[in-house]
């Protein structure tokens, strides 16, 4: 192994004795990602003793051995030829051969932000003039530990940008700074040995894993724009005492109150097809789901999270719930932790800095369950990037009776798994690493505050008889024509706009069966999106609203108001003269009749 030092870190070049000096350097070119011998390399660090290629000489001949050290220049600046490598890493700390990636807008934010705590002159300590500046009142940087913890409440961890800013903050400004994954995999393309479980080696053996609480977390606060969009997730459980679950849709902005912090928004809840009992939850597959995340890009959203319930009712008469999670039980279980693995790992932080082009999550998990009041309380968590690896490389399992641990698999003749370590302390006082199986799961948690702001924020407009649910077939609440004619006819608003602007009713429109609107509301979203009553009015003038309202007036209910924002200008005669549906049988029924053509029941 040969050691090869360039401007842009170390590299070792593996390499044999009668190797030829043009095929090593041939290795180097490749390692350090030169297209053509563009660039030099030398025995000494003054830059003498020039390695120049040549089929006749080998390295022994040069006397190069194990572990000797090179020293390798490119014969141009970085990043003023072709020949050369790119290391764009001063200006934008990308590491080499990490690819070319659009972060998030959040992101790119927050790396233009200085960041710094800044600090008023203390009266007592500071002895200087006005424009200077000494210990106590010179500015913090945004990762120090002292002025987190002291925060009201104290922040166990400090912010992703924050850390970044602590691993590019010194002297090489994070010249050779790279986020790697874990990964729990056996590297594949070894060819010294065969193929596992008949062979291994420790070049593609991958490393144990010591499990450590993280410092730091991607998403700093979750906060719901307002208690409506709660209040209606929790309304399936008060009415069927099931749990629930939902996809949290929103965005993601600036978190003020932690240094470079980030804060997930939540506008809306989409509640996918699921089966929920008391004591669980089995989530089936959604065919809509590509819609929905098509539909929340253009309003300008994104999936950010997910949310359940654990809620049990104590006492229906003072409306008190279970205090269940706490530190004597657990907070997530084991099951719940990987669950919130495999959303992380399916919604991944696009970030500059990792090889691979992303590194974390900015997914959040969010239980609703009851608190030390006995009232329900909204707790936010993610789980560490470490666990993200053991769920994706499927090397971590709940255990049965034990909700609060997990247990790392063992290796089989199908899969190979690295041993799993943690930290503990014995009953004597002193540190001990304990193996993983099984494995207490607070090690994978980070925990997030979840708050309502005190002036509520609101993307869609709230009506007193809101659209129904997607769904919610179980409770009697379907989305359908005549629901939609009931919600038109109930809304009294004037305004087109705070009529539309419902996230669940514009669903509907775009995944109905009978109308879907899919390729002709992009207009439609616009105006919700910029909250524009202009577009929406033109929005409301096409033929496919004036057919949405024909449908609504075939199913028998009367809505009053509907030429008021309607397209085709009829009144309530109009609906009364359309086909009606019989509301014993459902028989669509012509206009004009009395009674139904099917049972004889007369027309209500």
């Amino acid at each position: 192994i040969i050691r090869v030092q360039s401007p842009d870190g170390v590299k070792r070049i593996t390499a044999t004795k009668r190797e030829t000096v043009a095929t090593f350097l041939k290795k180097v070119a490749k390692e350090f990602g030169f297209r053509n011998n563009g660039f030099s390399i030398y025995t000494n660090r003054n830059r003498t003793g020039e390695i120049t290629a040549s089929q006749n000489k080998s390295l022994s001949l040069l006397k190069i051995k194990h572990g000797d050290m090179l020293f390798l220049y490119p014969l141009s600046p970085a990043g003023t030829s072709s020949e050369t490598m790119d290391t764009s890493v001063s200006q934008n700390l990308r590491p080499v051969g990490a690819p070319q990636v659009v972060e998030d807008e959040i992101d790119q934010y927050l790396i233009k932000q200085d960041g710094k705590i800044y600090r008023n002159r203390d009266q007592q300590l500071c002895h200087h003039s006005p424009l200077g500046k000494c210990v106590h009142c010179v500015p913090l940087e945004p990762f120090d530990e002292d002025y987190l913890n002291h925060l009201e409440p104290p922040v166990k961890h400090m912010s992703f940008h924050a850390y970044i800013r602590k691993l590019t903050g010194g002297a090489d400004k994070g010249k050779f700074v790279a986020l790697e994954n874990i990964s729990c995999k056996i590297k594949s393309g070894c060819e010294g040995h065969p193929p596992w479980p008949e062979g291994i080696c420790t070049k593609c053996q991958p490393s144990a894993i010591t499990l450590n609480r993280q410092k730091y977390r991607h998403v700093d606060n979750i906060m719901f724009e307002n208690h409506t969009i709660a209040d209606r997730f929790l309304d399936f459980w008060r009415k069927t005492g099931n749990q629930h679950l939902g996809y949290l849709y929103g965005r993601y902005t600036e978190h003020k109150d932690i240094p470079l912090g980030i804060r997930a928004e939540v506008a809306a809840i989409y509640e996918p097809p699921q089966i929920g009992t008391q004591n669980s939850l089995e989530i089936l597959d959604d065919p809509k789901a590509e819609v929905v995340d098509e539909i929340a890009a253009k309003l300008g959203l994104r999936k950010v999270g997910w949310i359940f319930t654990d809620l049990v009712s104590e006492d229906t008469r003072k409306g008190t719930v279970r205090y269940s999670r706490n530190k004597d039980t657990y907070y997530l279980s084991a099951e719940e932790c990987i669950t919130a693995g495999y959303f992380q790992n399916q919604q991944p932080n696009i970030c500059r800095l990792s090889p691979d082009g992303h590194f974390g999550s900015k997914f959040v998990t969010v239980v609703a369950t009851g608190g030390p009041d006995n009232q329900v309380h909204f707790e936010g968590y993610q789980v560490s990037n470490q666990c993200m690896a053991l769920v994706r490389d499927e090397c971590l399992l709940p255990c049965r009776d034990a909700p609060e641990l997990g247990y790392a698999k063992e290796s089989s003749s199908e899969q190979y798994v690295p041993d799993v370590f943690y930290k503990d302390i014995d009953k004597f006082g002193n540190e001990i690493t304990q193996l993983a199986r099984p494995l207490p799961v607070e090690y994978l948690i980070i925990d997030i505050t979840t708050t309502f702001p005190k002036d509520p924020v609101y993307t869609f407009s709230i009506s007193q008889n809101p659209f129904p649910i997607e769904n919610r077939d179980v409770l009697g609440e379907t989305q359908d024509f005549h629901s939609l004619a009931t919600y038109l006819s109930q809304n009294t608003s004037s305004i087109f706009l705070d009529i539309i602007s419902d996230f669940h009713l514009l669903l509907f429109l775009v995944t109905n069966e009978v109308m879907p609107l899919r390729d002709s509301i992009s207009l439609l979203l616009e105006a919700v999106r910029t909250k524009n009553e202009e577009l929406a009015q033109t929005w409301k003038k096409s033929e496919q609203w004036a057919t949405i309202e024909q449908l609504c007036s075939t199913v028998g209910v009367q809505i009053s108001g509907l030429q008021d924002y309607g397209a085709m200008g009829g009144s309530t005669h109009a609906a009364s003269a359309a086909m009606w549906a019989c509301q014993h049988c459902t028989y669509m029924n012509q206009p004009g009749t009395d009674h139904c053509e099917m049972c004889s029941l007369p027309r209500t």
